[in-house]
């Protein structure tokens, strides 16, 4: 009985994900023969997961309104020749992306936001101590994810943040399925490191 559960749960998943798609080709469909409506419906669809993906990899919070007003102002030039290939979610992560790399190596400054996009728990909730203990670790995980290369920032930012799959990634970056996969572990193991040397007391 609880395996026929778990079959029909991942079932619906999945059904979902095809839908997703559908709804994705369809609104690249009505985009390329220039209904603003499919623009408007893509940036709502997609604007709070690229902002957190922007987020997580500018070192200038101030830019990261910038950087996704950028992609989506690129992307309305495309209209009527725009081609889709994989996912939309995950060209328009990468688009944001390379967007940051290179407002980042203009500006050169080491000022993450990084990936604490977990609430910390309310103070009524886990108490005063948890929250300010909550607080001071996601501000730990900002300056480790500041550490790393933007190349290698990226990997963990797109398969944790846009849940991009590694062959997606590797597709989009033009890079080997070995190569974002390695980069994904090295940059864990450089985080753990990272953080364990703060952490210690």
């Amino acid at each position: 009985m609880k395996d026929r559960s778990v079959s029909i749960m991942t079932g619906g998943c999945r059904s979902l994900v095809v839908l997703l798609m559908i709804e994705d080709r369809i609104l690249v469909w009505r985009f390329n023969r220039g209904e603003p409506a499919a623009l408007c419906r893509i940036h709502e669809k997609y604007r709070e997961g690229l902002l957190k993906v922007a987020a997580a990899l500018l070192n200038d919070r101030s830019g990261v309104e910038d950087v996704l007003h950028d992609v989506f102002v690129d992307f309305a030039q495309t209209t009527g020749r725009f081609r889709l290939q994989g996912s939309l979610k995950g060209y328009l992560s990468i688009c944001v992306a390379n967007r940051a790399r290179d407002r980042n190596r203009t500006t050169r400054r080491r000022e993450s936001v990084g990936l604490n996009e977990i609430p910390a728990p309310s103070a009524d909730v886990a108490g005063p101590e948890q929250a300010a203990l909550s607080h001071e670790l996601a501000a730990k995980l900002d300056g480790a994810m500041a550490e790393l290369p933007d190349e290698q920032r990226e990997v963990i930012v797109l398969h944790v943040q846009s849940k991009l799959p590694f062959r997606e990634i590797a597709r989009l970056r033009e890079i080997s399925i070995n190569t974002a996969m390695s980069r994904y572990r090295y940059d864990l193991d450089k985080l753990r490191s990272i953080l364990n040397g703060e952490l210690e007391l």
